[in-house]
């Protein structure tokens, strides 16, 4: 009987081209010391290997020969033992090299670079790598305290020169480009941060993603898609603190819910919070507790939306009953009033049974006014106490309704801190705006940008819309209240109408008509719950604080 014919050949060993059966395979660096095998194949082979196409680059496939127990011409040869054991080494060094390939990609970006190298010592307080040769720039500590911190191996514990001003109230930008700042020295662009979370979309992770409610439009960020991936997302509404007096969260949550929706990402769940007074923060450290599985835990957002703060109140909160989070709070992120105050990823032990706490450089946006004034004006953009509306015209309690009919809106302009106009191209009926207060500026950059909007108001119980300014706030536009004469309750006196307007804003800020945020004692009165399905229901997140 003539020896079982080998359809594919180890790499321990080659075949002479020049050579056709019976053919002679001469070994290479075998580990075996067996003497060379003399191998043939019959007639009936031939016609199945012509079958193969001269073009058919595919790999020939392996096929190992059972194992026999069979005696004489039933015995397997010494090449069918041989190919045994290499198909054997070779499928065990296999399964070690993607263990090993597995680990490595935990560790390293798509480019290859590391996300995190313990052998690069970075600020505790913003994340820029320490240095000593630039004074002014991120992460400068003193060359002494450098070298004394780096032999007791404590780099860790150090703040660098910058941190240490912003936390004393120094404006110090460090950000540029797309969405940066202008009036001092640049360091990092803002494409340089983003480009910092461009690894979590390949990894699986746990967003705590916030957005500001006070600028709930302008620091959503429309792309969330591009850094978050298909990961779980929390949401965490930030600032609700200074919403009007009187505001119903319970309608404010359920605003937030249905815009939410419409965006269309895997949210988990919804939270209102205050790092300031801590509304909401425990909800958020038991969903992260529930949710992360052992992931780490990444806090994603717009500069200058409260990551820095969310993350103290949250290691605050935590700390109560976790020894862990208490040992963080000594070597926490710096907070400041400065966009870009976190220049790299900050990670940090908070966490008991696996998974760290990453806080991250705030993705900066070129439609926000941050992106558009001078370093010196920034503080002057966040509100520092709970907004108050006002109203336009300031119409006296003591007039008849029939001379607050009379006041006129056509022609009349508003300007916003220097930085927003409103003009009133076209009244048909009498309509009041109701903007967040703002601080007056002496120098903006022009309002280069006009856009016409022609907005219709058919419900009289409720305003018409909001016009919401990327980064500064918002304006609803809503009917006038005349007190009934009658009955002494506040009535609507108005009919259907449209109400033209031209707003002007610099020239890269981004104008938002959305449906109106119920705030304010009016807000809990006129906001409608709308009846979902048995669908909607369940696939809507659910909302906390």
């Amino acid at each position: 009987m003539a020896p079982q014919a080998l359809l594919s050949l180890s790499p321990a060993f080659s075949i002479p081209q020049n050579l056709k059966n019976p053919s002679i395979f001469s070994f290479k660096k075998s580990p075996y010391k067996l003497p060379p095998i003399l191998c043939t194949t019959t007639d009936s082979q031939a016609p199945q290997q012509q079958q193969r196409s001269s073009s058919d680059t595919s790999p020939l496939i392996a096929i190992s020969p059972p194992p026999s127990t069979g005696t004489g011409a039933a015995a397997p040869t010494r090449g069918d033992l041989f190919l045994e054991r290499q198909q054997s080494m070779a499928a065990a060094a296999a399964a070690a090299a993607a263990k090993k390939n597995k680990k490595m990609k935990r560790k390293k970006k798509l480019d290859g670079s590391l996300i995190l190298s313990s052998a690069v010592a970075c600020c505790y307080g913003c994340g820029a790598p320490l240095q000593t040769e630039e004074d002014d720039a991120p992460g400068y500590v003193d060359p002494d305290m450098y070298e004394l911190k780096k032999r007791h191996r404590q780099l860790r514990t150090l703040l660098c020169g910058r941190c240490k001003l912003l936390s004393h109230g120094h404006m110090i930008t460090a950000v540029g480009g797309n969405g940066g700042y202008s009036g001092s020295k640049q360091f990092i662009s803002a494409e340089e941060l983003r480009e910092k979370l461009s690894h979590l979309r390949h990894e699986k992770v746990l967003i705590v993603k916030l957005v500001d409610i006070v600028d709930f439009n302008g620091s959503f960020l429309a792309r969330v898609r591009d850094l978050a991936g298909a990961n779980p997302i929390i949401l965490v509404v930030t600032k609700v603190d200074l919403l009007p007096k009187g505001t119903d969260l319970n309608c404010v949550g359920d605003w937030v819910v249905e815009a939410t929706t419409k965006k269309k990402l895997n949210v988990l769940c919804v939270h209102l919070t205050s790092s300031k007074s801590l509304v909401g923060i425990a909800g958020v450290a038991s969903d992260i507790q529930k949710e992360k599985k052992g992931r780490d835990v990444y806090i994603l957002g717009s500069a200058n939306v409260g990551k820095s703060a969310f993350i103290n109140a949250l290691l605050k909160t935590m700390a109560q009953k976790d020894p862990v989070a208490a040992a963080a709070r000594k070597y926490k992120p710096i907070q400041s009033a400065v966009p870009g105050t976190t220049l790299g990823p900050i990670q940090i032990d908070a966490f008991q049974g696996g998974g760290k706490l990453f806080d991250t450089p705030g993705v900066h946006l070129h439609h926000r006014q941050a992106a558009v004034v001078h370093s010196k004006d920034l503080p002057s953009l966040a509100p520092q106490n709970r907004l108050r509306g006002q109203s336009f015209p300031a119409a006296s309690d003591n007039r008849t309704p029939r001379d607050k009919e009379s006041v006129g809106l056509n022609g009349l302009s508003i300007f916003w801190g220097g930085l927003v106009r409103v003009d009133v191209v076209k009244k048909e009926l009498g309509v009041m705006l109701t903007p967040p207060t703002g601080k007056q500026r002496d120098d903006w950059p022009g309002l280069q940008t006009v856009r016409q909007l022609q907005i219709k108001f058919e419900d009289q119980k409720r305003p018409a819309c909001d016009i919401a300014i990327s980064g500064l706030g918002w304006i609803a536009i809503e009917p006038i209240r005349q007190q009934s004469e009658i009955s002494g309750s506040s009535e609507f006196k108005l009919t259907p109408g449209e109400l033209h307007l031209a707003v002007h804003v610099p020239k890269p800020v981004e104008i938002f008509v959305r449906p109106p945020m119920p705030v304010g004692k009016a807000g809990g009165e006129w906001y409608e719950y709308r009846e979902l399905t048995e669908k909607e229901e369940e696939s809507r997140p659910k909302w906390y604080i």
